[in-house]
């Protein structure tokens, strides 16, 4: 097996300084296969990133208990996006040049994603998302811009857009105005739903001008007064945990949360702890009771064992991307067993081989790598679905519904299934 070549601090900060610089492709060393983690740590996002990370760093100890890659124990480099473009991009560069992974986990946030994916392109690393769920990355894969480096198995607000679309016509909500993240998260959903609502009958009062917020900021009275104003029956708030349940206190002192109007969400407000987070109103009632929102359904074969491995593990339930980073994680894992080379441009031709059919379904990581040692095929069949990908790297699968009792308890009450179909990319 080759050694990667060490370039120097010089050479390497001259490359960063040139337009267009690229560097050979990571290869494989004698230390076996070198992975990272591109997720957030710190920042909006922290409550999903740091579990994200225990979950990466559980399936990396439990190859390693079972022989690792090749032979040779997989090694895990975490990095944090801060839930920052730019703190991500830094992130990233500083896995793929300096600690010379192969394989990325990550990143959280499609705007985080949006930035690094370049960088793991021009590196031949392959970066596979469990979270980032922007409709554009679809576009760009469709583009050829990716050349098959990218992967994700969470699938594309396309999709959600679709079931928030069908939740909104259940509850009988004819009119709905959009307050949204002003990032490539909350522009693609927000982009997909308007026609997704359109067609089931709905109307979106702002559909022509959306209410989009800096992430940056700190205070939202007037974006909030924008969007509650008009009394609609719903407002859809495309948010993350942080600066979702601040603009959620604001509409509570600014009255709108006794109103009539209802609140509905998304993957991105999915939080145990949400309620909390918002606080209670004089009476004592959660200020986010009946809240209703959608999110990926984690409902994959592999699902209950995932969660009893990650229970005893960590003493906890899993996140919402939990079975998600699992898989992510996962399948670099065994796309380098399946290429018998520890190189993201083998990883990125196998990956397809051990996700998708024909081959021997599977749902446990040590099983797969033992048939595929043994020379065998495989269809892993992951926590968070069966992970079948299609020629841009998505996921198709179905919609937890879920709400926000009295109680202040996040409980899951329906599903709603999506196929690729349905969920199409508007124009």
């Amino acid at each position: 097996m080759l050694r990667q070549r060490l370039v120097s601090g010089a050479a390497l900060g001259l490359c960063y300084a040139i337009a267009g610089c690229q560097l050979s492709s990571p290869t494989s060393t004698g230390d076996g296969l070198k992975l990272g983690t591109l997720l957030p740590i710190t920042g909006d996002l922290a409550q999903y990133g740091t579990p994200m990370q225990d979950t990466a760093d559980l399936l990396v100890k439990t190859v390693n208990a079972c022989d690792g890659v090749l032979g040779k124990p997989v090694t895990l480099i975490s990095a944090d996006t801060q839930t920052d473009p730019a703190q991500g991009t830094q992130a990233m560069t500083k896995l793929v040049e300096a600690d010379g992974v192969v394989g990325v986990v990550g990143a959280a946030s499609s705007a985080s994603s949006s930035a690094a994916i370049p960088i793991a392109v021009r590196r031949q690393v392959v970066q596979i998302s469990p979270a980032s769920t922007s409709p554009v990355f679809t576009e760009r894969a469709e583009k050829g811009e990716f050349k098959g480096f990218w992967a994700r198995t969470a699938p594309p607000d396309t999709f959600q857009s679709q079931a928030l679309a069908q939740l909104a016509k259940q509850k009988g909500f004819k009119s709905i105005a959009i307050l949204a993240i002003n990032n490539d998260y909350g522009n693609g959903l927000v982009s997909a739903f308007i026609p997704a609502f359109k067609a089931v009958g709905g109307t979106v009062v702002n559909g022509t001008r959306p209410t989009f917020y800096d992430p940056n900021t700190s205070t939202f009275d007037t974006e909030v007064n924008q969007v509650f104003k008009g009394q609609p029956d719903a407002v859809l708030l495309v948010s993350y945990p942080e600066t979702g349940s601040l603009i959620l206190k604001s509409a509570q002192e600014l009255g709108f949360l006794e109103g009539k109007t209802a609140l509905i969400t998304t993957d991105g407000m999915k939080e145990a702890s949400l309620a909390d987070l918002v606080g209670k109103n004089a009476q004592g009632k959660y200020l986010v009771a009946g809240m209703l929102g959608t999110a990926p359904s984690a409902g994959g074969p592999a699902l209950a064992a995932f969660q009893k491995r990650y229970q005893a593990a960590f003493k906890r339930e899993p996140g919402v991307f939990d079975p998600n980073t699992w898989d992510a994680t996962a399948l670099l894992v065994l796309a380098a067993e399946a290429a018998k080379e520890t190189t993201g441009t083998g990883i990125r031709e196998q990956l397809p081989e051990v996700a998708n059919a024909p081959g021997e379904e599977v749902t446990e990581v040590c099983e797969a790598l033992a048939l595929l040692r043994d020379g065998k095929a495989i269809n892993y069949q992951g926590a968070s679905g069966t992970v079948d990908l299609n020629p841009q790297g998505d996921v198709t699968g179905s919609y937890d519904i879920w709400s926000i009792d009295d109680q202040g308890k996040l409980q899951v009450n329906d599903t709603i299934d999506i196929t690729g179909d349905a969920a199409t990319t508007p124009e």
